[in-house]
């Protein structure tokens, strides 16, 4: 059933962040004392007396002519537009300033439901500050401390009071999550943005520009699809300490509910360790993987050059030679969509499932071809096989001496299952098990 939305909004640092991670439970949004540390609008999910909801974490609105803070701005403005419910933040400790009155009115133009909220109430001389709310005709001021927890369930309840009635309409087909990830600057964002058409994440020039993961859910061909755009991953050694450290984690967490990501390298620096370094998290992860060679429009484009780079794919990515690839131009929209397709098929092939008895052939013909190897001079029995339920495609051995198998030999039959079934653009895992299990 769908959820209903709920856009946390306000001027920097008034504690959106730190309130967000409060109510859903996680630290999920970056927290830092620094003010416009939260760049692109992120969803976590609340459910507060029997009611879910998803909670939109903004950038903070200002006054700001500057490039970010305008871009900021508009994905503000996007989360309400989106929003059933609007959640507005103030700071209690520092009083009410213009900016927030200009909030306010943009609010009441924006026709919503409004939550006022005032942060930092830590003690009773906050809760006495925050009635300095009112004026801003918002209707009753809920006095919380996000950083203490103080006053957050009178505020959720509230908030559960202002959404609109249950919706009983039939749970929405599973969405197949697509990740997009890569170095800082490579152009994750503007591919993002080609895709649904539309300003969903903040684009700059400046590397990093994207410090959260974000969600976008569009339909394309039909099909409803959820992609997910992620903080530029730096080179291991230069991540600091702080936003970037958490913008990397996420970015893992972010692969790990993705069942394919599309790996976006820069064509005109070529493919960096950093760029395998990032091929190898999605692997950890067991997602599907499609690369993309973006800013193909940027570099003099021949036949032997294609030849060249493939060439330099091959050799860089030689534990992926399953994954398939794409010369791309976000800022012309060459091949954006095709890449789309690619990975939606990816997602295809990942849940295909194999007839015990053609594996069980497979095993047979496999060790026809190549025996099992021996140990101690007594030969390794592999006595069955068969396919696990799970995301990443995986194929569980039974042989009497599990751990006499060499890496080796693991990788031969993963070589025989692909060759037999083509699982292209996704990894498969091995499990071998002793025969009694």
């Amino acid at each position: 059933m769908a959820r209903p939305i709920v856009a946390v909004v306000g001027r920097p640092n008034v504690g959106k962040s730190t309130l967000f991670n409060r109510l859903i439970g996680e630290r999920l949004a970056i927290v830092e004392d620094l003010p416009g540390t939260t760049r692109d609008r992120i969803y976590g999910t609340v459910e507060w007396n029997g009611r879910e909801m998803s909670l939109v974490d903004t950038g903070g609105l200002d006054d700001e002519k500057a490039e970010i803070p305008q871009a900021v701005r508009r994905q503000a403005e996007v989360a309400i537009k989106e929003a059933d419910v609007v959640l507005f933040l103030v700071d209690a400790k520092t009083g009410i300033v213009p900016v927030d009155h200009d909030v306010a009115e943009q609010l009441r133009r924006s026709g919503k439901r409004v939550i006022l909220a005032a942060n930092k109430a830590d003690s009773w001389r906050g809760e006495a500050q925050a009635a300095e709310a009112y004026e801003l005709g918002l209707g009753e001021v809920h006095a919380v401390s996000a950083l203490q927890g103080h006053g957050t369930g009178d505020l959720l309840d509230a908030v559960v009071a202002a959404l609109p009635p249950r919706r009983t309409v039939e749970e929405e087909r599973a969405e197949p999550g697509v990740a997009i990830v890569g170095r800082p600057n490579v152009g994750k964002s503007s591919f993002l943005n080609r895709l649904v058409g539309e300003e969903r994440a903040v684009v700059g020039e400046e590397p990093g520009t994207t410090r959260d993961t974000i969600d976008t859910t569009f339909v394309h061909s039909g099909r409803r699809v959820r992609l997910v755009d992620t903080a530029g991953i730096r080179r291991r050694g230069r991540i600091e300490r702080g936003i970037e450290q958490y913008a990397l984690l996420r970015t893992i967490h972010a692969l790990e509910r993705a069942d394919v990501a599309i790996l976006l390298v820069d064509a005109t620096e070529g493919i960096t360790a950093q760029d395998t370094h990032i091929a190898g998290y999605a692997i950890e992860a067991g997602v599907g993987l499609v690369l993309a060679v973006n800013k193909w429009d940027a570099v003099e484009r021949s036949e032997e050059r294609t030849h060249e780079v493939e060439a330099i794919i091959e050799r860089e990515f030689p534990f992926a030679p399953w994954m398939g690839h794409r010369f791309v131009s976000a800022k012309t929209g060459r091949n954006v969509a095709a890449t789309l397709d690619d990975a939606l098929g990816v997602v295809e092939v990942r849940t295909q499932r194999i007839a015990t008895a053609d594996l069980h052939r497979l095993l047979v013909d496999a060790i026809a071809a190549h025996p099992a190897p021996t140990d101690k001079g007594r030969q390794v029995r592999f006595r069955h096989v068969t396919q696990a339920k799970a995301a990443t495609p995986t194929f569980v051995f039974f042989v009497d001496r599990p751990d006499a198998v060499h890496f080796t030999y693991r990788r031969y039959l993963e070589n025989k299952i692909r060759e037999r079934f083509e699982f292209l653009g996704t990894p498969i895992r091995i499990e071998l098990k002793g025969a009694r299990e």
